[in-house]
Parts: C-alpha cells; sequence; structure tokens
C-alpha cells in the first residue's frame, strides 16, 4: 500500500462519519480526489460522486458508504448526564465501558459509558443483560445547565476513533465498516488505467439506516453496471460457525459475492479477473437480498446489472473492527483491474 493511500486511510477513519453525519469524512474524500478525478459532485443527500471519463455513453458505479454506527443525543438530564438512542445496529454490550466522543457544534466532547462497578451489583444485575434505554453518558457535566451549554439535542456520538496496526499486517479501528469499502472504491478509481466507460467511485451515506444514500446517488448516476464493497464476516476466529457463514479468513483477498442480489455473469467476469491478475479472492453466498448498498442498485430504475465485493471483518459493528490491510489493498487492484478491462459493450443479460 502506497504510503498517501495508507494516510487516506487513516484520515478516513479518524473523522467522525455516523448516519446523518457525514460531513466530515466526505470532506477528506473530497480533498484525495481532486488530482485525479474529472469530476466530483456532492448532492443533497450528502454523498459525494467522483467520476473519470464521465461522457462515455457506458456507465459504472462503485459504491462504498461511508457511515458508521453511532448515537444521537436525546435527553440530558437535571445531573448531565446525557441519554441517546441508537444510528445503526448496535449490541448494547459492546458500549459499557467504552471511551466515547460527542460531536458538538463548538467541538469534540469527550465523554464515558459504564455501569455500576461490580461491588455495588445486586445478584440479580449481575446476570442481566443492559439495554441501551439504561446506560447514559457521562461527560463530566456539573448539571444540566452545564451540559446544555456545549451539547444540544441531535448532536451526535461515536466510539473514540482511533487507528491501531496489529501483527501479520491486520488493524483495528471504530469505523472499518465501511470505511474500508469507500477506500476501496476510490483507490481502484484512481488506479485504473485507461477507461472505455464513465465509472463513478461513491461515497455513500445513511448505509446503515436503511441503504437511502445508495437509493438516491444510483438514481442520479443511472449506471448499466454497479458494485458495492462492504465488509463481511470473517469467521476464522472462535464461535463463528463456518458451515453457515462460510469460510472466510482476514488476509484471504476480497470476497466476492454470489446470490440474487448479484448478477451471475458480472459474478464470472469478476473472478475470471482475479485470475488473471493474479489476485487471490474467496467466494461467499447468499440466500436473499442483501443488507448492502448493493440491494439498492440492483432495485434501482429498471434494475442494474450488480456485484458485490466484500472485505473480511473482525468484530463487526464493535469499537475493535479488525481488517488485513492487503485484502483492501487487493480488493482496489481487483476493482481498478475489472473497470480497466471493460469495453463498454459487455451483456450481462444473464
Amino acid at each position: 500500500m502506497q504510503a498517501n493511500a495508507h494516510e487516506f486511510l487513516k484520515d478516513l477513519l479518524l473523522a467522525p462519519s455516523p448516519s446523518g453525519y457525514e460531513q466530515p469524512v466526505q470532506k477528506v474524500v473530497r480533498e484525495y480526489v481532486k488530482d485525479f478525478a474529472d469530476r466530483v459532485d456532492t448532492d443533497v443527500h450528502g454523498n459525494v460522486i467522483v467520476g473519470r471519463n464521465v461522457d462515455a455513453p457506458t456507465r459504472v458505479l462503485l459504491a462504498g458508504h461511508c457511515d458508521q454506527i453511532g448515537l444521537v443525543v436525546t435527553h440530558i438530564d437535571e445531573k448531565g448526564f446525557l441519554y441517546t438512542l441508537p444510528i445503526g445496529g448496535w449490541d448494547p454490550q459492546q458500549l459499557i465501558g467504552q471511551r466515547m466522543t460527542v460531536w458538538t457544534h463548538s467541538g469534540p466532547i469527550a465523554a464515558v459509558i459504564a455501569r455500576k462497578p461490580i461491588h455495588l451489583l445486586k445478584s440479580e444485575e449481575r446476570t442481566k443483560v443492559v439495554k441501551l434505554e439504561e446506560m447514559w453518558l457521562d461527560m463530566g457535566a456539573k448539571d444540566k445547565e452545564d451540559a446544555a451549554s456545549v451539547v444540544r439535542i441531535g448532536d451526535p456520538v461515536t466510539l473514540e476513533l482511533g487507528y491501531q496496526e496489529m501483527r501479520n499486517g491486520l488493524a483495528n479501528a471504530p469505523g472499518m465498516d465501511n470505511i474500508t469499502g469507500v477506500w476501496v472504491v476510490i483507490e481502484a478509481l484512481r488506479r485504473a488505467g485507461s477507461l472505455n466507460c464513465a465509472v463513478y467511485a461513491v461515497s455513500t451515506v445513511q448505509e446503515e439506516i436503511g441503504l437511502r444514500g445508495a437509493h438516491t446517488s444510483t438514481f442520479a448516476v443511472e449506471p448499466h453496471i454497479g458494485i458495492a464493497v462492504d465488509v463481511t464476516h470473517a469467521t476464522d476466529c472462535p464461535t463463528i460457525d463456518q458451515r453457515q457463514e462460510g469460510d472466510i479468513k482476514l488476509g484471504g483477498g476480497p470476497v466476492i459475492e454470489r446470490g440474487p442480489n448479484v448478477n451471475p455473469r458480472l459474478f464470472d467476469r469478476l473472478v475470471e479477473t482475479a485470475a488473471s491478475a493474479n489476485i487471490p479472492c474467496q467466494i461467499a453466498a447468499h440466500n436473499r437480498g442483501t443488507g448492502t448498498d448493493a440491494n439498492a442498485i440492483q432495485l434501482s430504475r429498471a434494475g442494474v446489472v450488480t456485484g458485490l465485493v466484500s472485505i473480511p471483518n473482525r468484530y463487526m459493528h464493535s469499537a475493535v473492527e479488525t481488517i488485513a490491510l492487503d485484502d483492501i489493498d487487493k480488493s482496489a487492484d481487483l476493482l481498478a483491474a475489472f473497470i480497466s478491462g471493460l469495453t463498454g459493450n459487455e451483456d450481462f443479460t444473464p
């Protein structure tokens, strides 16, 4: 991975992007692409649409959603503690004992989520699963007036952002779902050679709350071919049943998905491209439409030839989402080779 691309990844992961509040991470995208994009647009929904060779008649969409799960402030009590609703799908147990950040109009505010110390828990409380509505954020406020002087109802909250590299080329951070997808589609567009098609790499918004940005950006671009890049569950760790979830390894390369959400001829073309470029890949299967931007892309207008490439991710929707850096690098290479190899005259009709 080139140094500038590595820095781009870290910049993305350190920018807050809970669904509905993605402006900081989208600013990072716009800054990075300005030297190689032929066109950069931000629509009223917040999607950043980055195009190359935009006058070609055949259009290709590469979509990675930039939003991460988070919280939104709904109440400040008399003691200055904050209460929230979830943005996206949380396991509440992942939040206990976490450092958090409230993103206010005047800047980030540190906060924590915790519970009573184990010494004070009654026996029945020790076995009880804590519900999200029973949790609060402590920002160190003196009282409600003190908290409300900096925090407004509706302010977004994320896990404390960061980035940590590990052994054997692994890295963890909150928001790998799906900053890695954004990184891959932008890097693929940058790495591609000459293009016969118009290619749009889109940093989509609000995927975690209903694929909303993919709906609007796909409708606008009107692609003939669309490929979503998202994370999928790595199954090379304890407790996950590979018989149901597949054999997906960190470091095994991009995951090319099959199933009703994927055009079968496009799937074959992606596998052939990987083989021709000596890019290792993994195959995963779905039995229905996926919960990714690929679902919205496929069903846009009269239908779009759709593919899905996934990044193996351990511990999804947690503070320590873990990926292999080589997997995202190879995924960008795969999509760059795919779009560079298109003539614009392909027929993907099943």
